[in-house]
């Protein structure tokens, strides 16, 4: 069910991709799947008949290692076996009881003599010991380095070597711990158990030997390694590591190799992932293990597969070229159709003015731009005419409120006037005339939030005169928000509503705070509060529905008689904003009993 749903899908999708994909991809698999089937072939079988050759190498390096090492054990056998032919002197060692000096003395010098002759068998030979059964060491040695006869005789591997059944032996590796100058590196011995006559134990012959010794790497061992990663291991029966090649070609060091496991032949994990070969020696039982990386091996097959993948890439490519130069003329005009309709989709309504050919698609794209030029047509058409009727709209909503307020300010002097006839009712007028010039004479000239706030603290000082100054204005905008530019009529209007409908307790004074601010997006918040009587919390629903309708009333091209009383002052405030700022605008109303009421409105910096 799963597979079925991802086919389908797969399906979907090619389906949705655009025509030219569609013949470029065409191309594409024709040719491109064949050429992938027979490079993966290819590479195949070059990947198998490499490893089959490696392998050969590989068998043919361990069977001559394997040769050089028989012949390395027979001629040490031969040089171990070379004290036996003083079999009286060997008779002799450890019974030294019942010798006086000179005898001892003669003995000593005849086992240095054999010694020596032994070292002079082979020019490697460094070191040559000869251990009587009761622990008595006789040296010999090329070099200035002593042998420690205590610290030998407390060897592991030594110790070992007395309890084995081995006549003929070669240890693993260890370290010089036992010489005078202990000196870093490895080391390898080659010994024989001496027997006497009578067959009991007479002592024990040890040879040290560098490593190196062992098996000389010649210099195309060091190129098959160093290309191929070849590696050879050589322990001893009882799988200790007596040679290592990585250590005597310095990729490690010996005490690296004496670190990670005393001598022991450590087992190599991934199998699958190496060619390994081993082998062993007729003399001496040694183990040769021969390692190739199967990664190496493949270094070439990878090197031919980035060729295969860069012809198949160019060739690619150039079907790719040539498929989209044939697909071009016929996808050419549908492009440009399907553009033009997205600018229409935007507003802009273009016609396609590049020539076009006289076959279907070039039908129907003259077609289109006789479709275009109509519609534009008639959109310009009822646009203008938006335009005028919005134009008509926001100089009516300017002027709505004006006759309102202008009558309740008449009413007021008139009766002052009739009540006294002093210097307060001149001040009443000139009041006014202060307003009537902020109000009208501001037409081809910007309006600023300075200039609304002189408006409505002429507003207010009128009103104080009428109600014996029962209002404080207090003004808090910074003078950089002053400067800027509102539209007319804002703010007045907002305090007339705090005084008409928030003020009923004449004992009392009504405080009026405007508070301006900038938002963090660089934009005008004006905040309108007062102390007055506010209003119930189903007033405030009602007349914030109404708010929210002056979104999609300023578009409206047919206006709606609604009744009065019903907030229609900030309801004008509202559709002002929004026709002139936009809709991101706004105005809004929060208020509760007893807590006065707060309006906020958001404004553009301009």
């Amino acid at each position: 069910m799963e597979h079925n749903h991802w086919i389908r899908k797969a399906v979907l999708r090619i389906k949705n991709m655009r025509f030219q994909n569609k013949l470029m991809l065409g191309y594409l698999l024709i040719c491109v799947i064949p050429l992938i089937v027979v490079s993966v072939i290819i590479f195949r079988q070059s990947a198998v008949e490499l490893e089959e050759s490696s392998q050969e190498f590989a068998a043919l390096y361990t069977s001559q290692i394997r040769t050089s090492l028989n012949e390395f054990m027979k001629e040490y056998d031969k040089v171990t076996k070379s004290v036996l032919i003083d079999g009286e002197l060997i008779y002799k060692l450890g019974d030294e009881r019942n010798r006086s000096m000179d005898e001892l003395i003669l003995q000593r010098v005849a086992v240095q003599r054999l010694l020596m002759r032994v070292a002079l068998l082979k020019p490697e030979i460094g070191t040559v010991m000869l251990v009587s059964r009761d622990n008595a060491v006789y040296q010999y040695t090329t070099t200035t380095n002593v042998v420690n006869e205590n610290a030998l005789l407390s060897q592991n591997w030594f110790k070992r070597l007395r309890s084995s059944d081995e006549t003929f032996f070669i240890t693993g590796l260890h370290d010089r711990s036992y010489y005078d100058d202990q000196g870093e590196g490895a080391m390898v011995t080659v010994g024989r158990v001496l027997l006497n006559s009578d067959g009991a134990y007479a002592g024990i012959l040890l040879i040290d030997l560098d490593p190196f010794a062992l098996l000389q790497l010649d210099q195309d061992f060091v190129s098959a390694r160093d290309k191929y990663g070849m590696s050879v291991t050589i322990s001893n029966r009882h799988g200790e590591i007596v040679y290592q090649s990585d250590a005597a070609s310095g990729r490690l060091s010996w005490q690296q190799v004496l670190e990670s496991g005393g001598g022991a032949y450590i087992k190599v994990k991934g199998g699958k992932n190496r060619i390994i070969l081993t082998g062993n020696t007729e003399l001496g039982k040694l183990l040769v293990r021969t390692e190739i990386p199967r990664e190496k091996l493949l270094a070439k097959i990878n090197q031919i597969q980035g060729v295969t993948l860069i012809v198949i890439l160019a060739s690619c490519l150039i079907i790719a070229l040539m498929s989209f130069g044939l697909s071009y003329t016929i996808t050419r005009p549908i492009k440009a159709l399907r553009k033009s309709m997205k600018q229409a989709e935007l507003g802009q309504y273009l016609p396609i003015e590049k020539k076009q050919a006289n076959d279907e698609i070039g039908s129907l794209v003259n077609s289109y731009n006789k479709m275009i030029v109509t519609i534009r047509t008639l959109i310009e058409d009822v646009y203008i005419a938006e335009i005028k009727h919005r134009r008509a709209k926001f100089i009516a909503l300017q002027n709505q409120i004006n006759p309102h307020m202008l009558y309740n300010t008449l009413e007021s002097i008139r009766m002052k006037a009739l009540v006294n006839d002093d210097e307060e009712t001149a001040g009443m007028i000139k009041i006014l005339a202060r307003m009537f010039r902020l109000a009208l004479g501001k037409e081809g000239r910007q309006h600023s939030v300075k200039h609304e706030l002189e408006y409505t603290a002429n507003y207010v000082q009128l009103q104080n005169l009428r109600f014996d100054h029962k209002f404080l204005l207090d003004i808090r905008i910074p003078e950089d928000i002053q400067q800027c530019s509102i539209i007319p009529l804002v703010f007045q209007p907002i305090v007339e509503n705090s005084i008409n409908h928030g003020f009923e307790d004449y004992s009392q004074t009504m405080n009026i705070a405007i508070e301006g601010f900038w938002t963090e997006e660089g934009e005008i918040l004006i905040r309108m509060t007062d102390d007055g009587i506010g209003m119930t919390e189903d007033k405030q629903k009602e007349l914030q529905v109404l708010l929210e309708a002056a979104g999609s009333d300023k578009y409206k091209l047919d206006m709606t008689d609604e009744p009065a009383g019903k907030g229609l002052g900030l309801k004008n405030i509202a559709e002002r904003i929004k026709l002139h700022y936009g809709d991101r605008y706004y105005l809004m109303i929060r208020s509760g009993i007893g807590q006065g009421t707060t309006v906020e409105i958001l404004i553009p910096k301009i």
